[in-house]
């Protein structure tokens, strides 16, 4: 008996040193194949970037992986007891491994065989971290095992704040979320020290299966979940029964936060911002770094640019008639339903998409889309509203096209048929009207001229429509608004206000076979000798070529580098006239260095850059203070920055030619700017050929804004379609309210600039009293003429005139003096 006990106790030595040393020859080659887990001590999540205003506000995120990395002392206690408790109840006792979990886990798992049932985990938090940030998702032993290896040794070298930290920024809770950061904002929009006993206990219960827990979807279960959780705070002691028991009485109510554009109307400015982010830091800095992006974007501003660039597309577009419904749909079953396919423009939310349901008579009957909501926020599918449409909220819209073009409209049936789907907007009286999306397009820009930020952006009538952005990506004829630096030229190089150029009819030989180019001023009419001022005020395209002509194009041409307006303007006198191509937000630039008294400026949507640690790696602004920073104040002067900026043109040139564009506002093709603003303005009007396109860009001393209306397929918009009647307007209607609160605020005179009375239309020294006579500016060593002297007179126009001659062929009106 003793030898057979011995004989078995020997076997079931050799058996345990065998089955020991095939265990340990086991876990040391799992154990080399563990992956690095130290590199955790670096972990740098992907995180999301954060557009923001001027004045802070959320304009936009970017990310693959929406997150926002938190600090484990950044996270309030309770919400730790949350997670700690729907997970892991025993994270501060264990070394890793939950034992009594994982015997419970391999019972279920036994029973389970042959059944074609999921496997059962008993993961702690710390092999939850092992398996996200080391190991794949394989549902096999060999994983498990690896997984309780790397925990044992995860929990050796890192504290369990440390653990807990890496566990509750990078976890997945629906939504496309990461991170309990990023959870609390998207989906309560709230942060983590503002959630309630509630809502921590619901992102707490997310982590068994986000897409089960849905809180709209699957809100019951959603709700049973959260409940469980509380109940798990309750028993582990961190809440009372009394606080659980208000926290299960709560509804759970979401507010899913916007994934596009957060600012209303932002929505060209946020996509510059991330073209130029992508452009200057990468792809995996924008959606992966973290960024903190401060842009220069007026919140105000912006709302007012989007509200005056759409209503002049509109009511321009209302002029030309109407062109038919979106489409034709059948109403004979749920319309609302059918209705609920057609997409609506999501940035116009003032225009609701409808179906003609009845037209006949004086009234049409229209039916409302339903809201349907999104995925996240589903609205009522089931609502049903009607409402009326009045033949007199109609009568614009003669047809545009077909048969029926141009006659007059005698009821809505000569609009409207059962089936249409169009849009309608609300009044103030609460009924509605008829609108139809724009065919013409445009862009609006506005810019502080001193540090060349761009304060407000329009790139169109919807970026749901189209997200080509005209003020910056289309490359457009800016016509006579490119005058002005003509007329800088010129008087950067000699010239004064009072200089008087002819305005008579020029042949030129363009060469190469093209024949003669035969320019002529808008309206057909030459009208002698004009002063500058008088041509910029009026103007004036054949006295422009005829100043350009007596330059010499390349000079132009190199003004019109310096300014940024072109890069190689080609040296024809054609190009005098705006004839090349070039965007609005270069044109806005152009002006604001004429604004700010010549110096050049670097446009920018950004203001500043920080990485995800804060570090500041970009800023606009590079003047230089040396004393700006100092630690205390010790009686020394204030400091004082240094512009070392560019000097573009003379400022007494730059102050010559804004005086001469106030008179465009005042006196000449501008003048409803000054009807509508009331204040000191400065701005030059531009159309081109077959009014293709129409601008108008301005400017008060603080504030630069430049508009273009045009057809994003050029084509002419009709005789009436002039930079003053079109572009004008709209200027006008921003500028009014961006300047409402406002003092008047004159332009600004260099020192050294004399002003002398003289007579706008001759040039010549007035008395202050006489009509006609205003105060321009001159130069040191420059004065108005004693003589009369026209520039581009030619002995076959004729006898030359003397001044009195002049002054009353220009004052009656009358051409022919040559």
């Amino acid at each position: 008996m003793w030898r057979f006990f011995g004989f078995l106790f020997a076997a079931g030595s050799i058996l345990f040193i065998v089955i020991a040393t095939a265990v340990y020859i086991f876990l040391n080659s799992m154990m080399a194949g563990l992956p690095d887990f130290t590199a955790l001590r670096n972990y740098e999540p992907p995180v999301t970037t954060r557009i923001h205003a001027a004045d802070g506000q959320l304009m936009a995120e970017y990310a693959r992986e929406r997150r926002l990395f938190l600090p484990i002392q950044a996270i309030p206690e309770r919400v730790k007891e949350a997670f700690i408790s729907a997970e892991d109840k025993n994270f501060y006792s264990h070394a890793g491994l939950d034992f009594t979990g994982i015997a419970r886990a391999v019972v279920t798992n036994l029973k389970n065989v042959g059944q074609n049932r999921r496997l059962v985990g008993a993961s702690t938090i710390t092999q939850q971290v092992a398996k996200n940030f080391l190991l794949t998702s394989e549902q096999s032993y060999e994983r498990k095992i690896k997984e309780a290896l790397l925990s044992m040794r995860i929990e050796q070298t890192f504290s369990k704040n440390e653990i807990l930290e890496l566990y509750l920024n990078e976890m997945y809770f629906g939504i496309g979320v990461y991170g309990i950061g990023s959870a609390s904002l998207n989906y309560f929009d709230k942060s983590v020290h503002e959630l309630s006993l509630s809502e921590m206990a619901y992102l707490a219960a997310l982590m068994k299966a986000p897409n089960n827990y849905h809180p709209i979807r699957h809100k019951e279960k959603a709700i049973e979940r959260r409940d469980w959780v509380i109940d798990q705070m309750v028993s582990n002691g961190y809440v009372t029964v009394e606080e659980a028991n208000k926290a299960k009485a709560t509804d759970l109510q979401v507010k899913f936060r916007p994934r596009g554009a957060h600012i209303f109307a932002a929505d060209y400015f946020a996509e510059e911002v991330r073209r130029w982010i992508d452009k200057e830091f990468g792809e995996e800095k924008l959606y992966n770094g973290g960024l903190s992006v401060r842009t220069s974007l007026d919140v105000n501003l912006q709302r007012e640019a989007r509200v005056a660039l759409n209503h002049g597309l509109v009511s321009f577009d209302k002029q030309k008639g109407w062109r038919g419904p979106l489409k034709t749909i059948d109403i004979s079953g749920d319309w609302g339903k059918t209705l609920l396919a057609e997409k609506p423009l999501s940035d116009v939310p003032e225009w609701r998409m409808a179906v003609v349901l009845t037209a006949d008579g004086n009234e049409a009957t229209v039916g409302l889309r339903p809201s349907e909501g999104d995925e996240e926020t589903p609205g009522n599918v089931n609502e049903r509203q009607i409402t009326t449409l009045s033949f007199k909220d109609m009568k614009w819209a003669k047809w545009s096209t077909g048969d029926r073009k141009g006659k007059a409209l005698k009821s809505v049936a000569d609009v409207l048929t059962p089936g249409d789907v169009i849009y309608v907007s609300a009044k103030e009286d609460g009924s509605f009207e008829l609108e139809q999306i724009p065919e013409v397009s445009g862009a609006l820009i506005a810019m502080d001229p001193i540090t060349g930020r761009i304060l407000a952006i329009a790139g169109g009538f919807s970026f749901d429509e189209s997200q080509f952005d005209r003020a910056t990506q289309a490359y457009r004829q800016p016509g006579s608004s490119f005058k002005p630096f003509v007329y800088a030229t010129a008087l950067d190089n000699g010239y004064t206000p009072s200089s008087v150029v002819m305005d008579a009819p020029i042949e030129i030989d363009q060469g190469g076979g093209q024949g003669l180019w035969r320019p002529q001023n808008y309206g057909g009419k030459f009208y002698g000798p004009s002063t500058l001022r008088l041509g910029i005020e009026l103007s004036r395209n054949v006295m422009t070529v005829r100043l350009a002509k007596d330059m010499g194009m390349p000079l132009v041409a190199e003004y019109a580098r310096r300014f940024g307006i072109y890069d190689n303007l080609m040296p024809v006198l054609s190009m005098s006239l705006g004839a090349g191509e070039t965007t609005v937000l270069r044109m806005v630039t152009a002006y604001s260095m004429i604004a700010n008294g010549g110096r050049r400026i670097t446009p920018t949507f950004v203001d500043r850059v920080q990485d995800r640690y804060g570090k500041t790696i970009y800023r606009h602004d590079q003047r230089i203070c040396e004393n700006c920073n100092v630690q205390r104040w010790d009686h020394q002067r204030e400091p004082e920055v240094i512009d070392n900026r560019e000097q573009v043109l003379d400022p007494m040139t730059a102050y010559q030619i804004t005086s001469m564009m106030e008179g465009v506002v005042q006196r000449g093709t501008g003048t409803i700017v000054n009807k509508v603003v009331g204040k000191p303005i400065a701005g030059k009007t531009g159309t081109t050929n077959d009014e293709r396109d129409a601008w108008f860009v301005g400017f008060s001393p603080d504030l630069v804004v430049g508009v273009y209306v045009g057809y994003d397929r050029p084509r002419p918009m009709g005789r009436s379609a002039s930079g003053g009647h079109l572009a004008a307007p709209i200027f006008a209607e921003f500028m009014k309210v961006a300047l409402k609160d406002k003092p008047k605020k004159p332009f600004k005179v260099p020192e050294g600039i004399e002003l002398i009375p003289i007579d706008r239309r001759t040039g010549l020294r007035a008395s202050a009293q006489s009509e006609g006579v205003i105060l321009e500016a001159f130069k040191p060593g420059t004065l108005p003429p004693d003589s009369y002297s026209v520039i581009g007179f030619t002995e076959d126009m004729g006898r030359p005139v003397s001044a009195e001659e002049a002054e009353h062929a220009l004052t009656q009106g009358t051409g022919g003096l040559y």
